[in-house]
């Protein structure tokens, strides 16, 4: 063999710096000398002339010689095509690796970050142990974000908080850390770290917020500017999406074809417990109604309505985005309606794949959803006033009386229960929240200390989520010096025997940054006042939404300090708080709230708003719906 093309020539010259030539030798050498060292150090010369995608499959066929180093071409192919974003092929050379090498962090890093991007988390679990061995902060900000699925998980809270005090100075974590310290009402944790991540908003350090999901976001955040930066796991939005959708062809109809797009498409979950009526009642004469269901088959066998009534089904939860968009497409829908949002489970990104001329969310995530191509978002001047438009992408749609439809037709009758029975003290004054326990926030229970401060023959009666929960929140109200006796917890009881149990309090108090929402509608479904304060972001005005919409507009306060004041007058004025429970009690079958009639129809309204416009070639824009008459018979 000559010198001029022998494994020694190619890697002097390569040592010389002289790519060039070392590339020329190195091709000519593999026409008869194929090993793994020979494709290595062409793919080392490829990387030196930039050429990194050529180098990653070049290593790949240095590791396919199965030499002495083929884990190392193999690691070096990995992380090559983890790098230029060649998702599958980096993930074949991790599973290979992974078989030979199960504790290296830097291919359980490869493999869980491809695995958490598709949504694969069930496989994820033998992953995370190297990931949690490692000194690389990358890997243990991942490893942190794998422990997320269950944030009532005491061991991940610990493991989470091990992290931070190796990482202390990385907020992706912290934030991470909060999120579960909320979940279990961890308010030592909560009073630790949170004023951090507000220090680092304040000062513009606001790169954690990639890192922090939509939901969770809102659960501590009451501002629209900084909810709008929460985009952990979102969807990517392709690039002139809303043109390309809007501008194609659509053969529209006398009637309007509403497709609606959800996971909770079966009797019992919160939201059918809002929408069924309305869906029930669309005017079938002007309005087509399907439901794009991928609601799991374990809720459906458990659903006890027929569902037919609701509108025509299709089932896209074995498709993928694509696919169901393109189901949604040939269906013809003019508008397509996401009930779900950025809300666990929910599919929004179906929406960014072009599937109806119309988009829309409602209902399930109280906010603009980011990422989505979306022409609107259905509110109400409460939830969305005008001060929001700059927090949000979709153009608004306001109904006039609120956004959440509220089902008094299939709701069972109201059998209220005693004190008695439901074992509650029989001589205080109770006030009440049946909020799940992550709402409750450091600040609402200061402000809840201060009323049963100022009531002291009251009680506090609040909803059991869990254990731990119960424990911290005691612990808190201990440090405001409230005594423990006076905080009542009551279990999670089938829908009915909740509704029931709703009037044996004397009034209810909300929760903020986020309202009661279904949680609101039923207590004053069930005849308990609700007293709430004026939020700052849609998931903070829900309550005054409502009770608006109630006629019952004195039981939201200006600011907190007059919730508070509120309250105590609640307590004080025995013959107003009576007054105003008998003026609930009337309203119930009047007001707007449960008059699913009237909410269909300024519905469809706003329904056939959007499509004229469509139809006659505009852009959306803002508007808002006209009232009907108000009721003045009672609901049928």
């Amino acid at each position: 063999m000559s010198t001029t093309i022998s494994f020694a020539a190619a890697s002097k010259e390569y040592q010389k710096g002289r790519y060039g030539q070392a590339l020329s030798v190195l091709n000519k050498l593999l026409e008869v000398q194929r090993d793994g060292k020979t494709y290595a150090l062409l793919a080392r010369t490829m990387l030196k002339v930039g050429m990194k995608s050529d180098a990653a499959m070049v290593f790949d066929m240095a590791a396919d010689q199965e030499d002495a180093n083929a884990t190392e071409y193999r690691r070096k192919a990995m992380m090559l095509h983890f790098e230029g974003g060649r998702d599958d092929e980096a993930l074949v050379a991790a599973k290979r690796l992974f078989e030979k090498a199960p504790s290296d962090p830097d291919v359980a890093y490869v493999l869980a970050t491809i695995f958490l991007k598709r949504g694969e988390r069930d496989i994820l679990e033998g992953i995370r142990k190297p990931l949690l061995a490692s000194a690389n902060p990358q890997h243990l900000v991942l490893a942190s974000q794998l422990l997320t699925n269950e944030l009532g998980n005491e061991n991940d809270l610990v493991t989470t908080r091990k992290i931070l005090e190796k990482i202390p100075g990385n907020n992706v974590v912290r934030s991470i850390y909060l999120q579960m310290a909320r979940e279990l009402n961890d308010y030592e944790a909560i009073a630790r770290h949170e004023p951090i991540i507000m220090a680092a908003i304040e000062s513009g350090n606001l790169g954690f917020l990639d890192h922090e999901g939509p939901w969770p976001n809102l659960h501590w955040c009451g501002d629209e500017g900084t909810n709008r930066l929460a985009t952990y796991k979102l969807p990517t939005l392709p690039e002139n999406a809303t043109t390309l959708r809007r501008a194609m062809r659509h053969a529209w109809s006398d009637k309007i074809r509403i497709g609606y797009l959800s996971s909770d498409l079966w009797s019992d979950h919160a939201t059918m417990k809002l929408l069924r009526s309305v869906l029930e009642r669309h005017d079938r004469n002007k309005f087509d109604i399907t439901l794009f269901c991928y609601t799991p088959s374990r809720l459906l066998q458990m659903n006890d309505a027929e569902r037919s009534a609701w509108g025509g089904i299709v089932r896209v939860a074995d498709m993928s985005d694509m696919e169901a968009a393109s189901a949604i497409r040939e269906s013809q829908v003019d508008i397509l309606i996401d009930l779900k949002g950025h809300t666990k489970d929910g599919r929004p990104g179906i929406l960014n794949h072009q599937a109806a001329p119309i988009q829309v969310a409602w209902l399930g995530f109280p906010g603009s959803t980011a990422n989505i191509d979306l022409d609107y978002v259905i509110g109400d001047r409460h939830v969305l006033p005008d001060s929001s438009k700059p927090h949000y992408h979709e153009k608004f749609c306001r109904l006039p009386d609120t956004y959440q439809p509220n089902d008094s037709t299939n709701r069972p009758p109201l059998r209220p229960q005693g004190r008695a029975d439901l074992a509650l003290p029989q001589d205080r004054f109770l006030f009440a929240s049946f909020n799940h326990n992550r709402k409750i926030s450091p600040e609402v229970i200061e402000l809840w200390a201060r009323i049963l401060k100022r009531s002291p023959e009251s009680s506090l009666l609040l909803l059991a989520v869990s254990e731990r929960s119960r424990e911290n929140i005691l612990k808190k109200f201990k440090s405001e010096k409230i005594a423990a006796e006076r905080i009542l917890f009551t279990p999670k009881m089938e829908y009915e025997q909740h509704l029931n149990r709703l009037q044996a309090a004397d009034v209810g108090l909300d929760t903020f940054p986020v309202n009661g929402h279904t949680t609101t509608s039923e207590q004053l479904w069930g005849g308990l006042p609700v007293i709430t304060v004026k939020g700052t972001n849609f998931a903070s005005r829900v309550s005054e939404s409502l009770l608006h919409a109630m006629n019952l507009p004195e039981l939201v306060a200006e600011d907190k300090d007059a919730y508070v004041d509120l309250a105590v007058s609640c307590y004080e004025n025995p013959e107003s708080l009576a007054a105003c429970r008998a003026k609930l009690q009337q309203n119930r079958l009047v007001a707007p709230l449960f008059d699913s009639e009237r909410f269909r129809l300024h519905l469809e309204a706003a329904y056939e708003m959007m499509r004229d416009r469509a139809r006659s070639g505009l852009d959306p824009d803002h508007f808002d719906v006209p009232a009907l008459p108000v009721r003045t018979t009672p609901i049928q």
